[in-house]
């Protein structure tokens, strides 16, 4: 990926309203989302010939090129591994318009989980290998899994509930900034953290992401062609992914240490191709399916030592003005669940200074895919 280190820029980015439920199909609001973001680029549809997408993506290439009217497509992939494709998806467009196989790309993401099925719940297909370890013994759910690791983190290192209510808390306060958050208008106290259902001990309620239907999707494009777009560029400096050995998905089994998942993989690929190094990151935009991959991430990609990530989120740390302010849209935790795409938006937003909840001079951001399973990262800049 050394390649591709400031050589694209995302230039478009576009989103449909967020909630429980929205009455249009998948497909159509995947339509809206890619024509809000090259509206926004000031670029025409029948210019895009790239496309990249997630494996769960249910809205396909054709349906999307027909439908939006895009002209002869000469690249197009699709992610693996649910929330940690999103940032791979921006990635191997710039690949693909940085080696010459394309010149405009959308990546976008599309779903109705707040009024969808959820996949664990099909009980007609054969288990998969990996999960014939897992759900025969009652870890049936993504957020039964995330609560093992969580467990195991919380008695090795003392990480405690305060800790990951210091993650939900900031996520909510940026999402209380936020008009088009879910939780926009609905503030989160201690006390209501602290006395919420468990979902998976010691997941509470406020520990998880929300279900949320609706679409987002942005337009990357080379950076010469960045410079005439309508709106500032945000260049992808570097960008990762990341599959350890001996991997398996979100518990990580067979790993010599299951606290150290694939975002230890990743960020050593991300930040050996990058001019600069965590402590010069001004904003994170991190996955937060759970409140705990935050903690987990900090340490993964070297914003703290191993067993420092829930005491990094101390003394307000991750609000705005602290020392690694996160998630400032509110995230998947008080946003909306997009499978991350959320986070890559606004990234650029605050890149661009138009978050509704601004660091001052932001030049550097990073984002992050979901850890726990194979996963993506990406370091954004603002610095031509």
């Amino acid at each position: 990926m050394a390649g591709i280190r400031d050589a694209t820029a995302i230039v478009g980015i576009g989103q449909t309203r967020f909630a429980k439920r929205l009455d249009e199909d998948e497909r159509t609001l995947a339509c809206r989302a890619v024509l809000a973001a090259l509206d926004d680029a000031g670029i025409a549809p029948g210019e895009v010939d790239a496309l990249a997408s997630f494996t769960m993506e249910e809205t396909d290439e054709v349906e999307l090129a027909k439908a939006v009217g895009f002209g002869d497509l000469t690249f197009f992939s699709k992610v693996g591994y649910g929330g940690g494709g999103s940032c791979a998806t921006v990635a191997h467009l710039a690949a693909a318009i940085a080696s010459g196989q394309a010149s405009v790309g959308v990546a976008w993401r599309s779903r109705k989980r707040g009024s969808g099925p959820r996949p664990w719940t099909n009980t007609t297909v054969q288990l998969p290998t990996p999960a014939q370890w897992t759900r025969p013994f009652g870890l049936l759910r993504p957020a039964d899994e995330i609560a093992m690791l969580t467990r195991r983190y919380m008695h090795e290192y003392g990480a405690t509930r305060d800790h990951l209510f210091n993650v939900a808390l900031a996520c909510r306060n940026r999402a209380n900034q936020n008009p088009a958050a879910v939780m926009y208008d609905r503030p989160l106290t201690r006390e209501m953290y602290m006395t919420s259902r468990w979902i998976s001990e010691p997941l509470c309620l406020f520990d998880n992401c929300l279900e949320t239907d609706g679409a987002l999707a942005c337009v990357v494009v080379g950076r010469e062609r960045a410079r005439d777009c309508a709106r500032r560029p945000v260049y992808v400096h570097s960008a990762a992914q990341g599959l350890p050995a001996q991997h398996h998905g979100m518990v990580n089994y067979w790993n010599d240490d299951p606290l150290t998942g694939p975002a230890w993989t990743a960020a050593r690929h991300l930040w050996k191709h990058a001019d600069f190094a965590p402590e010069d990151v001004d904003v994170a935009q991190i996955y937060d399916a759970f409140s705990a991959l935050i903690p987990l991430s900090l340490e993964g990609y070297g914003f703290c030592g191993r067993g420092e990530g829930g005491s990094f989120t101390e003394g307000g740390a991750l609000e705005i003005g602290g020392r690694l302010p996160v998630n400032t849209g509110g995230g998947g935790l008080s946003e909306a669940y997009v499978h991350g795409f959320n986070l890559i938006t606004e990234g650029v937003k605050q890149l661009r200074g138009t978050s509704t909840a601004q660091v001052p001079g932001a030049a550097t951001c990073l984002v992050t895919a979901g850890e726990g399973v194979p996963t993506s990262a990406l370091l954004l800049t603002n610095r031509s």
